[in-house]
């Protein structure tokens, strides 16, 4: 199954999506294109893994890290599908990162890696937006880097756990303005799906709607205002959020 979330007489509004696309709740149907698209979830706590592809760490000039490279994203930089990035006046280097993102089902507490898809109850589609200008050794885990407000694209639909078969084996791309910048798959993470769910499981309570941002492929590069990016996980979906500057500005 597949759900939404859209504003609707200025309340949020959680949607079925059919076969054919549309939008359906109470006996209702909407049209995706004439609808706003909120987060397909609301999550207490947003988990991300950095340098989870060892392509992406070696065009950084970094090395496969030892662990995983975990930080948190503001719950603030969230927005949904078709919503605006704004990017920073002054920054120099800013650029997407498509990836697969899993959402728990329930609280999942030292749970091995052979038991960590049960606890997942879905996936989406994020696009973790970063500011390279912010990373550096002393910003390390890159908060300031990935949080400012609108970085954190996510939808445009929760896909229910039995779609997927195989979180490991799914194309992510990245094309901007049309072009494609960005493919890789996830069987190429460092640390799977279940691996980083049992890493964070062995010293935190994951609770039901938190969302775990995986990593992304190589292929980054600097977007700016009046670009439009669409982040895709294959199965899952077309993330579509467009680049301005401060107060709307494209350009």
């Amino acid at each position: 199954m597949r759900t939404a979330r859209i504003v609707q007489g200025g309340r949020p509004l959680t949607v079925e999506v059919g076969p054919d696309g549309l939008l359906h709740a109470g006996g209702t149907t909407y049209e995706p294109d004439s609808v706003v698209f909120l987060p397909p979830v609301e999550p207490r706590t947003v988990y991300g893994l950095a340098l989870n592809y060892a392509d992406h760490a070696a065009e950084l000039g970094l090395e496969r890290p030892p662990d995983p490279a975990i930080f948190i994203k503001a719950r603030s930089s969230l927005i949904g599908h078709r919503g605006e990035v704004v990017y920073p006046p002054g920054a120099e280097y800013c650029h997407y990162e498509a990836e697969l993102a899993v959402v728990i089902g329930r609280a999942a507490r030292r749970v091995p890696a052979r038991e960590a898809l049960m606890y997942v109850s879905g996936y989406t589609v994020a696009n973790d937006f970063t500011c390279r200008d912010f990373v550096k050794n002393i910003f390390r885990p890159p908060v300031k880097a990935k949080g400012f407000d609108t970085f954190g694209p996510l939808g445009p639909y929760l896909v229910t756990a039995d779609e997927i078969r195989d979180p490991g084996a799914l194309r992510v791309s990245t094309r901007v303005n049309g072009e494609l910048r960005q493919e890789g798959s996830t069987r190429d993470l460092i640390y799977s799906v279940p691996e980083i769910i049992e890493y964070f499981s062995a010293f935190l309570t994951l609770e039901a709607g938190d969302v775990i941002l995986t990593g992304t492929p190589k292929g980054i590069s600097h977007v700016y205002p009046g670009d439009e990016m669409v982040c895709a996980v294959e199965g899952i979906g077309e993330l579509a959020n467009r680049v301005v500057g401060e107060g709307g500005r494209t350009s």
